[in-house]
């Protein structure tokens, strides 16, 4: 399956693994405000926030086999402006969520043409906080090195018909007939092998063309003493920003003879402010207003019901992982640190809420420096925050009396918390943008 690497991890814990693949599948191939190639390019903008080459790999190939624009792989230049509209709010979400107001809502539902519904918002949201979750999933469980180094991370090209996208977690108890509903509808869409790898391979000469040609332009110029700097043509006459590297650096993944794909070099093309990243929430002095208090907002009480009314049983979906990964066995690590494994977990959930600013008046923070040893909050935070910082190593020193599973474990704390933590801060900018 094209999730291989992530499914190998989160098959430590099988109902949760089936509780995932249900919502990924979901999200990605059933029914749904988004366009099937739109789902995909939104999960490589997000993706790309944390540099997450495993994942925005992944994505392109679905992005794709779904009918997707090859062009559309230059960079957000080459892409429609309502969807390249959407890279404020990615970038918000995936680094400092309590940023994210109202009057970005409006301002997606409000552009003329490039207006967006506010079913396909909550669509894409969701698809948002999902993937950027998932991305550090990977860095914390060592996903995103296995890619890299061409390990069991490194991808192949299927052909259509094959198999369904999870079908080779079967054996993690996902039922074959849950995991292939609508098989045929997610493969319609989708592009032979040969046609695809032509394709790529036709895209790759004229960027060649195009950049050859860009090249010689230059040479002129500087050789008539202008000495200006020539940008990137984005197809239209117009000099795209210089910041998006050549037009050759999305295009990509191509294809080897065996169908090998080859990996992302950078993906700077696909999101703009690079430099904008996670800041440290709690600040001595700050203006206690912002923080995000569970008593006026939960996801029990306000978020599910939003988001399910715009986005069909998505909320189910969601609700359901939320309790599987709560309901998952933590007894060992809770014996370890000497104390109820209900209170083990809440202590790690609470303390990432607590690092994009979401309190819980009903619980004492004291607790978190006694319940979480100080290399292991270090590991929670570095994945939870900024995942790319996380190096090969650090998954395999921390915490080493403990398990693999158990740290696996971990890390579906982390996925679960962080993604609920972004799903609240923009459901309520939009349940205030819509009172």
């Amino acid at each position: 399956g094209w999730l291989e690497a992530v499914t190998q991890q989160m098959g430590y814990h099988p109902q949760y693994l089936d509780s995932f693949l249900k919502t990924q599948h979901y999200l990605m191939h059933m029914d749904g405000p988004l366009p099937f190639d739109c789902r995909h390019y939104i999960a490589i903008m997000a993706a790309a926030r944390h540099q997450c080459r495993y994942l925005v790999n992944l994505h392109v190939l679905q992005f794709l086999r779904a009918g997707g624009d090859p062009q559309w792989l230059r960079g957000l230049d080459f892409i429609p402006p309502k969807l390249r509209n959407l890279n404020e709010i990615n970038k918000i979400l995936a680094h400092r969520p309590w940023l994210i107001t109202k009057e970005h809502i409006e301002k997606l539902l409000k552009i003329s043409e490039w207006s967006w519904s506010l079913a396909e918002l909550v669509h894409a949201v969701v698809l948002l906080a999902h993937c950027h979750a998932l991305a550090s999933f990977v860095f914390g469980c060592g996903c995103e090195q296995d890619e890299g180094s061409g390990g069991r991370g490194s991808l192949k090209l299927l052909s259509p018909g094959n198999q369904c996208f999870c079908e080779a977690t079967t054996s993690s108890g996902c039922s074959q007939e849950l995991l292939c509903i609508n098989r045929k509808r997610s493969l319609d869409s989708c592009m032979e092998l040969d046609s695809l790898r032509e394709c790529m391979q036709r895209i790759h000469v004229e960027t060649e063309g195009r950049e050859e040609t860009r090249l010689l332009q230059q040479d002129r110029e500087e050789g008539e003493g202008q000495g200006a700097e020539v940008g990137v043509q984005d197809g239209t006459g117009n000099r795209a920003p210089e910041h998006h590297c050549d037009p050759s650096v999305g295009l990509f993944p191509l294809t080897d003879t065996n169908g090998e794909v080859t990996s992302a070099t950078n993906l700077a093309c696909y999101m703009q402010d690079p430099d904008f990243g996670y800041q440290d929430f709690a600040r001595r002095n700050e203006d206690q207003t912002q923080v995000f208090r569970v008593q006026d907002y939960s996801w029990e009480d306000h978020g599910f019901s939003l988001v399910n009314r715009l986005y069909s049983d998505i909320g189910h979906l969601l609700d359901e992982k939320f309790r599987m990964v709560d309901g998952l066995q933590s007894s060992a690590m809770a014996k370890r640190q000497g104390c109820e494994p209900s209170v083990f977990k809440r202590g790690v959930w609470n303390y990432i809420h607590c690092m994009f600013g979401i309190r819980y008046d009903d619980y004492d923070y004291a607790e978190v420096n006694q319940l979480l040893e100080r290399m292991l909050k270090v590991y929670i935070k570095t994945v939870t925050c900024y995942p790319e910082k996380t190096n090969s190593e650090m998954f395999d020193r921390f915490w080493k009396q403990f398990k693999h599973s158990e740290k696996v474990h971990v890390n579906l704390l982390i996925l679960e918390a962080r993604m609920q933590a972004e799903l609240l801060y923009a459901l309520q900018a939009i349940t205030q943008y819509m009172i």
